[in-house]
């Protein structure tokens, strides 16, 4: 789970590179694409633009480079061309990239247009909520300490969290050791230790937490038909905090307690350090 500081600095690259197909996203304008061009879109920039590789594709027989999950469904979305994005919505695109032998991943939810004042409140809160989890990342911390500052956000706010699903180690594999809950208890579970990369990437519903799969295995809706929203980084325990390796030009982490101690990985765009 320890990672080298020569691996260290190949995750980085991939991190910023993947950090730059959102800036790219972000240029978009998402009303009126089907999920299925925005699919092929991120497709052509990482592997034509970027020269690396959409991480997801082919990955437990997934066909598609990312997640696109509108609304009530809560994660893994699949790209189709009769699925249109509308004014109103938000979607949560949940990509991979692989460069170098090593991978990162990241996701956001944007809000396509004019929202609702309920999809403005479940976006912020999901976002804040993946902050505090982030703020607990230091030597010395326990895992049990990021899920219940997650949780205790989400719950503040009236919102539930889903446990089904969870962060994780990444590296070489996109699913390594640990599992990182969106819930716990402090002082409790793996004892956090300097090089570990992992993703906090905590899934918020604005009513139950209850969650089923639909029939093409893959698309996990909320039962109640409430919105839900996401997001994720990919993360590095650094000798005083954390390092977000995924962390995009246009966020400013300070919702975090442990500001201070969290930086930006220092490698351009294009990979160089």
């Amino acid at each position: 789970m320890v990672k080298t500081p020569d691996e260290l600095a190949l995750m980085r690259i991939s991190g910023k590179l993947l950090a730059s197909v959102f800036e790219m996203l972000d240029q978009q304008e998402l009303a009126g694409m089907s999920t299925l061009q925005v699919n092929d879109l991120v497709d052509r920039f990482i592997t034509v633009d970027l020269q690396a590789r959409p991480a997801s594709k082919g990955q437990y027989g997934f066909k598609y480079v990312l997640n696109c999950s509108i609304n009530h469904v809560v994660c893994h979305g699949v790209p189709h061309a009769d699925e249109i994005i509308r004014d109103g919505d938000i979607i949560n695109l949940d990509i991979t990239l692989e460069k170098n032998g090593f991978i990162a991943d990241s996701s956001k939810t944007y809000m396509v247009g004019n929202v609702s004042a309920a999809a403005k409140r479940i976006v912020r809160i999901a976002q804040t909520a993946m902050w505090k989890g982030i703020g607990q990342v230091r030597p010395g911390a326990y895992l049990g300490d990021i899920g219940f500052a997650i949780e205790r956000h989400a719950k503040k706010n009236g919102c539930s969290v889903v446990r089904e699903y969870c962060g994780h180690g990444i590296g070489r594999e996109m699913h390594e050791d640990p599992q990182v809950l969106n819930f716990g208890t402090p002082g409790t579970g793996l004892k956090l230790r300097k090089g570990m990369v992992f993703t906090i990437e905590p899934m918020i519903n604005l009513g139950t937490r209850k969650i089923s799969t639909e029939a093409d295995g893959w698309t996990v809706v909320t039962d109640d038909g409430k919105l839900s929203a996401q997001f994720e980084h990919t993360v590095a325990v650094t000798g005083t905090g954390v390092e977000i390796l995924t962390l995009r030009p246009d966020e400013t982490p300070m919702q975090t307690r442990r500001a201070s101690s969290i930086r930006q990985s220092p490698v351009q765009a294009d990979g160089k350090t």
